[in-house]
């Protein structure tokens, strides 16, 4: 049994998942489904601090104020997650709890320890900016680009992990090779992401910041671009052209539909299936349909 917790307790982000793609609103769920009422220990509010590799968030006051108010009459019913650190605890899930109980006037809350390492509590704290932050298309291309880099993976091994076709990485790490006057568009929503992705494919600086200008001002549609590139108006960049002879008479089709979800897409015995991670990833693959309330 002592063995079996301290296997438990060591477990690391990818063990955890296994092979699944990574889901933020899922990390807490797994640690308490292996968790023993025993092993939930009290810790004092003050030795705990956010995961410093997370830059801190607004949380919403009125929302805070009224979870403080449950705390104070009925206590924490859900254990917050977090590992020990050299001086205290880092919070790995339930901040809103620990701020709740400080303003609850609590002295300490109940919590899970977990010995995870700096790079899962990299990985964590990354997942909850692309998860569950409403990220326009260029911060969602920053969050891509320190997950390749600080984690050491594979444009590849990243969509896996995270449950994205490997076009819409790729796709997206393209938008960081735009001219900045470009970039702060798309920062500041003026640029959708598919009128982005388009450009960046595009060779000339000059053009794409013509054109760009051009979107916003005159309001061209994606299609459009698209037919502008095609014309050869835009000089493309060069893109190697796998050929491969055995496709399946669906490989362009789920290629295709996997760019425009940014997403898993497969098409077998007259089924198509579209892969999500959580219920944020659904609502955006539904506003891309179209089909968002």
């Amino acid at each position: 049994m002592e063995t079996s917790r301290r296997k438990a307790l060591g477990r690391g982000l990818e063990e955890l998942f296994n092979n699944e793609p990574m889901d933020y609103e899922k990390i807490e769920e797994k640690i308490m489904e292996e968790t023993n009422n025993e092993e939930i220990v009290e810790i004092p509010l003050s030795e705990l601090r956010s995961n410093p590799y997370q830059p801190r968030k607004n949380f919403d006051e009125e929302a805070l104020q009224e979870l403080a108010a449950s705390i104070k009459e009925h206590g924490v019913f859900q254990p917050i997650i977090a590992k020990k650190s050299i001086k205290g605890y880092e919070i790995i899930a339930g901040e809103r709890r620990v701020k709740a109980s400080i303003l609850a006037g609590k002295e300490k809350i109940p919590a899970i320890i977990r010995n995870f390492s700096d790079q899962d509590m990299m990985e964590i704290a990354l997942l909850e900016n692309l998860q569950r932050e409403n990220l326009n298309a260029l911060e969602e291309a920053i969050a891509y680009k320190k997950l390749l880099k600080e984690l050491n993976l594979t444009q590849d091994s990243l969509a896996k992990r995270l449950g994205k076709s490997r076009s819409h990485i790729t796709n997206m790490l393209g938008l960081l090779t735009l001219p900045e006057e470009v970039k702060d568009m798309i920062m500041n929503n003026k640029l959708s992401m598919s009128h982005a992705r388009v450009l960046s494919k595009m060779e000339n600086s000059e053009k794409i910041k013509e054109l760009a200008e051009k979107i916003v001002v005159d309001g061209l549609s994606v299609r459009e671009i698209e037919d502008l590139s095609h014309n050869d108006v835009i000089e493309k960049k060069n893109t190697q052209i796998r050929h491969n002879e055995n496709r399946n008479e669906y490989k362009m089709i789920e290629e295709e539909l996997s760019e425009k979800f940014g997403t898993k897409v497969k098409v077998k015995n007259n089924k198509l299936e579209i892969n999500f991670v959580n219920n944020n990833d659904l609502n955006r693959i539904l506003e891309i349909i179209g089909l968002d309330n």
